[in-house]
């Protein structure tokens, strides 16, 4: 049977009409403000993504580090406050899809819908590959972990084993994803508290001397007389605040759905600038951004600085470290498949994609079907890429920012005009659901055009197809397709309704997959 789940806030243009989501047979009420924090925080893999991106953004921004760092969560918290607000009028776990669709129409919510599980797909190739090579790190001398057909089947072990997990239940996955969340911040706290009692001993990282904290590195004067540099460092910071969303996308599953997961979502936000500005700082203090010894601006050291320092900070615990960005990779995995799955669920409730899609495991009360197609398709796109050209993946990974600028765009533009009408009736609605939103989704658009002007240069990455940066083609692309795959989808008699305007076929609850 059939029900909907009422809501205020505001019809479209913001009328007092509510929104009405089709429950789908989901496990109402599972999760709470802990898990969805939880979440929201495990989504980002922060452990990884700092390792991975601090050495980069020294590299341009030296020193301003970490104001780049709050200058890149700025955007990103205003799209967290455009994300509540429109969770509060309609907790549908299709997110950007559902919300586009509402302010925009059809053809929006369907490419909105694709930037979500674009991004999720590829960047699960992303995880997938860390993840296997720092399984063997761990294991033996660790030289497997340069051996491209073992990386890469261990890779597809990890997304197989994190979809079975998404598949057999909610609580299932929240309990590994606990176990994961814990392991990597520990983890990550054994770390900071290391480098406070090195630095405190005034103990020198290798060949380097320690560097007392100076209140220059926020000083905005001097980090804008090189703007180029701030809008780079500020791009990259992007990509690693990017995933607390993934709280909004289980908001059926979460105790007072059009509040909780909202709430979440901003205070996993918050609490991530907190950690990667205070670990950044402890990590530039320790090692500088010298170019020699586990220097931050060392080029060797620029694609994993924690792996550079972990001897030297832990000694004989080194390994420590790998298993936190392991845990944090393997936590981003399955939370990334989380909100992938749920948004091609709500496309299948909806009627933009096959009726499948939108079935649910009478048992486990999951998105049987598309967990296993969005598996399926990390998987295969994974393993091609992997055969094709290890280069190539690494620039089409690169062409993520695309994807997350377009759909946080997009989200923060539905937003504004959603709430049009009502935008005047309180200096809350003015704010929240007006201004931030709106500079928010500009920033980003802005952000999209610099991100693509970039990568269009042959010298962006490590490929160049036609005379043009492989991240540029890659991220085109891609992003093409979906625009191919929404004209298929209006002419396919399963999914032309959507596009015509007609009502969506009533869900008819638990399928068996």
């Amino acid at each position: 049977m059939s029900r909907e789940i009422t809501t205020a806030g505001g019809g479209p243009g913001g009328d007092s009409g509510g929104g009405a989501v089709p429950a789908k047979g989901l496990r109402a009420g599972i999760l709470d403000l802990g898990d969805s924090v939880m979440l929201g925080l495990a989504s980002t893999a922060p452990v990884y993504s700092l390792a991975a991106t601090l050495g980069l953004i020294v590299a341009v921004n030296g020193n301003y580090t970490p104001l780049i760092l709050v200058l890149g969560f700025i955007p990103v918290l205003f799209i967290a406050y455009a994300f509540r607000e429109l969770n509060s009028a309609m907790p549908d776990c299709g997110t950007t899809f559902t919300w586009s669709r509402r302010a925009f129409g059809p053809w929006a919510g369907w490419l909105g819908g694709w930037g979500v599980a674009l991004a999720g797909i590829v960047v699960l190739a992303n995880l997938a590959q860390v993840a296997g090579q720092y399984l063997w790190l761990l294991i033996g001398d660790g030289s497997l972990a340069s051996n491209n057909v073992v990386v890469t089947a261990t890779g597809v072990l990890f997304i197989v084993f994190m979809t079975l997990v998404n598949y057999r239940g909610i609580r299932l996955g929240e309990h590994v994803q606990r176990v994961l969340t814990y392991v990597q911040y520990v983890s990550l706290g054994i770390f900071a508290l290391a480098i406070i009692i090195r630095i405190a001993g005034g103990v020198p990282g290798g060949a380097t001397t320690i560097q007392a904290f100076d209140i220059e590195w926020f000083n905005p004067a001097g980090a804008f007389a090189d703007l180029g540099a701030v809008v780079h460092g500020a791009l990259l910071a992007l990509f690693i605040y990017w995933g607390w969303d993934t709280c909004l996308a289980v908001n059926e599953e979460t105790e007072n759905p059009s509040t909780t997961p909202g709430r979440g979502a901003v205070i996993s936000a918050f609490v991530l600038v907190a950690i990667y500005v205070s670990v950044a700082l402890l990590v530039m203090m320790y090692a500088t951004v010298g170019t020699e010894g586990i220097g931050l601006g060392n080029e060797a050291n620029q694609s994993d600085v924690f792996l550079a320092m972990k001897d030297v900070v832990l000694g004989p615990w080194g390994w420590l470290i790998i298993v936190a960005v392991l845990a944090s990779v393997l936590s981003s995995t399955q939370t990334t498949i989380l909100p992938t799955a749920r948004g091609t669920l709500s496309m299948g409730v909806h009627g933009a994609l096959p009726p499948k899609f939108g079935e649910v495991h009478e048992r486990n009360q999951t998105p049987g079907f598309s967990t296993q197609v969005m598996g399926a398709a990390a998987v295969v796109y994974y393993v091609a890429m992997s055969l094709l050209s290890e280069n190539l993946l690494s620039d089409s990974i690169s062409a993520i920012s695309l994807f997350i600028a377009f759909y946080y765009a997009l989200t923060g533009f539905a937003c504004f005009w959603y709430f049009r009408r009502t935008l005047r009736s309180s200096a809350r609605n003015l704010w929240f659901r007006g201004i931030l939103p709106l500079l928010g989704a500009l920033i980003l658009t802005a952000a999209f055009f610099i991100s693509a002007v970039q990568m269009w240069d042959p010298a962006y990455g490590d490929t160049r197809i036609f005379g043009v940066g492989g991240a540029f083609v890659s991220g085109v692309v891609m992003l093409a397709l979906g625009g191919v795959l929404a004209v298929a989808c209006r002419f396919l008699p399963s999914t032309r309704d959507y596009f015509t305007g007609k009502p969506a076929s009533p869900a008819t609850g638990p399928a068996s997959a």
